[in-house]
């Protein structure tokens, strides 16, 4: 069979860099059940399949790049789940857990990272490659321009590391931008110790108008007279810890 030609709509870039590849796979280091996101012609794969202490699953939504898989990997042909990622049902599958992996289409690189927070639970570990920009903010800390939503949602429950840039001339096609490696790794905290509904909804509120301080940008959740002097409603979004976000949603809804 032929190579498998990228599709748009899909935001398919093939890389084309073994060296890359294996780089990106030996930064994985957890073992156990792997799912590869989005594997296209099994760059990444080849070198999960050599790898000991883990068991290589592949998630793609592409039928051309899975008769591809099939052809070339026959040894991977039970454990390629054809279908979109961001709809399956993780815990189903993997109810022992997964490690996630991948370079990931960039046009839905931040809905796969809310996927995995999701499934935080299941997923102590995950290795992508997404555009530069996304992998800055995710790992980004407070006080930083780049810090945003996906920063604080993502680092209240992991470690986020910022491994390596990769050019744009190492795929196929070339996309317009450079491209970073990200390794998430699952943190100790298991609550927020907070209502966690309220905490995404002032995370969001706070980020969405974040040129302007919490005290106006929060006003839509409504918060009682009490919080007047709260030290931290002068303050932009940006300028928050996790741990702060945490306290800021305590005493809003203590003051509702």
């Amino acid at each position: 069979m032929a190579k498998v030609k990228a599709k748009k709509h899909l935001g398919q870039h093939f890389l084309k860099d073994e060296n890359i590849a294996r780089k990106i796979v030996e930064s994985l280091t957890g073992k156990g059940e792997v799912l590869e996101v989005g594997p296209g012609m099994g760059v990444l794969t080849k070198y999960l399949l050599e790898r000991e202490g883990i068991i290589t699953n592949v998630a793609e939504i592409d039928t051309e790049s899975v008769a591809y898989l099939k052809e070339h990997y026959p040894q991977l042909s039970p454990r390629i789940i054809e279908g979109d990622f961001l709809k399956m049902d993780l815990a189903e599958r993997f109810p022992d857990g997964l490690l996630v992996i991948g370079n990931f289409p960039y046009n839905i690189s931040s809905q796969i990272y809310f996927k995995v927070l999701e499934n935080r639970e299941l997923i102590p570990e995950c290795v992508g490659m997404i555009q530069r920009e996304v992998g800055r903010r995710i790992c980004s800390p407070h006080g930083s321009k780049e810090y945003g939503i996906l920063s604080v949602l993502l680092q209240a429950f992991y470690d986020c590391e910022y491994l390596f840039t990769v050019g744009e001339g190492v795929f196929n096609p070339p996309p317009k931008v450079k491209s970073a490696v990200i390794r998430l790794s699952r943190n100790d905290r298991e609550k927020l110790g907070c209502n966690e509904d309220l905490f995404f909804k002032v995370v969001k509120q706070g980020f969405n108008n974040r040129r302007k301080t919490l005290r106006n940008s929060l006003k839509p959740l409504g918060f009682g007279p009490d919080m007047a002097d709260n030290p931290m409603l002068s303050l932009r979004a940006e300028q928050l810890s996790v741990d702060d976000f945490v306290a800021l949603t305590n005493a809003v809804e203590a003051s509702r």
